[in-house]
């Protein structure tokens, strides 16, 4: 069994602990061990925001709006679709916007290609990876990493520029793409570099991450905290929206303005093609569901209420990187089980590799974030965003 399979199991495994499902003595001391190991980490984060709060450590200033995207617990919020509507509507506004991604698992540069950017610019030190400079798409997704090449596919005049160091970043895309509002995507925590505005996201089908922070729960920063969002976004909500957790975040964060909404289906596209489908051809057919994210109930749940029958499901781990071995596995099980295509989500097609043959269709679905409440407020928001003073970060 190959390292990279090992650690898959071990975060599943992991994942089952927190969350309950394995019984017996070993995953009660376990249990017990990350309860402790919790607490010393909500002492780390909150001494870490205490200094940031009374400028103890300073944050870097950029002179220009920047703006986080983030959430209080690990895991599937649907942050992705709310970036993509958010840079959408500031570029369209007349904003220059860039996206800094820290670019998880991406894979780094190659040694030579390193080398030569430091000759071309003169600098030892390894400029950002510009996915896209708001007119070109310049990496793949296995360079660049899922979420940002998305991103970068989907927004065709928005930058996103990737590196762990978003102050860098954030530099590069001011000075050398004159850039004047910058969004951070899981930017909630990163206090290094000083927002403007915050966004958070709450998944109502989780929204307190079992209660613990990590690693005994699934929270990054204790829910009080959410009192430094100035806009609350409330995802995955069902028709009714989420009053109750409304009303408790209301009791958090009196100040910030809350929209409820649903990442909306809108098409089925292929994934090696351009061909694209109505949402009426799930009815009734029988589909394998394959998927590499953090929430894959989420996904088969759609699959199934727009009627589709899922007689084969594979998951994998949040962020996994297929192989071709993997699809052509994944091909050959689906047929067996009677299938008439695969659905995957549109994150997890990025990271299919191309395989020649394909006996059935291999399609993604893809969502948007449709608002049911506050889509007003995120209007007059992102009017305020575009009209003040853009020096203000």
């Amino acid at each position: 069994m190959s390292n990279k399979r090992k650690i898959e199991q071990l975060e599943t495994y992991l994942l089952e602990v927190i969350e309950g499902e394995r019984e017996g003595k070993t995953a009660t001391v376990l249990r017990g061990t990350l309860r402790a190991l919790s607490w010393i980490f909500t002492v780390i984060v909150q001494v870490r925001l205490w200094l940031y709060h009374h400028r103890i450590i300073r944050p870097n200033t950029l002179g220009c709006q920047v703006i986080s995207v983030g959430n209080l617990t690990v895991g599937g919020t649907g942050k992705t679709p709310v970036v993509e509507v958010f840079a959408r509507n500031l570029q369209q506004q007349g904003r220059k916007v860039a996206i800094l991604s820290r670019g998880y698992k991406s894979k780094e540069l190659p040694f030579l290609q390193k080398m030569t950017q430091r000759i071309t610019t003169g600098k030892i030190e390894t400029p950002p990876r510009v996915v896209s400079d708001g007119k070109r798409l310049l990496l793949d997704s296995h360079t660049a990493g899922d979420e940002p090449y998305m991103l970068a596919s989907n927004l065709p005049d928005v930058a996103v520029v990737v590196d762990k160091d978003r102050v860098k970043a954030g530099k590069y895309a001011i000075k050398e793409l004159g850039c004047d509002t910058l969004i951070l995507p899981d930017g909630f925590q990163y206090l290094k570099l000083g927002h403007r505005l915050d966004i958070a996201l709450v998944d109502q089908t989780n929204p307190f991450g079992g209660g613990h922070l990590l690693p005994r729960g699934l929270l990054r920063e204790p829910m009080r905290n959410i009192k430094r969002a100035g806009f609350i976004f409330i995802t995955k909500c069902s028709e009714g929206g989420a009053p109750e957790l409304k009303e408790q975040l209301r009791r958090l964060n009196p100040h910030a303005e809350i929209s409820e909404c649903r990442h909306a289906a809108k098409y089925l596209k292929d994934v090696f093609g351009d061909m694209t489908y109505n949402l009426d051809a799930l009815k009734g057919m029988k589909i394998a569901a394959v998927s590499g994210i953090a929430v894959p109930e989420s996904f088969e749940r759609a699959l199934r209420e727009f009627g589709a029958e899922i007689v084969y499901t594979r998951r994998f781990t949040d962020h996994h990187r297929f192989s071709q071995q993997e699809i052509i596995n994944t091909i050959n099980w689906s047929i067996k089980r009677g299938a008439e295509a695969i659905l995957t989500t549109e994150k997890d097609a990025v990271r299919f590799p191309f395989v020649d043959r394909r006996d059935i269709p291999i399609l993604f679905m893809r969502v948007e974030i449709e608002m049911f409440t506050g889509e007003e407020e995120f209007m007059d928001w992102i009017s305020r965003i575009c009209f003040k003073n853009h020096r203000v970060a």
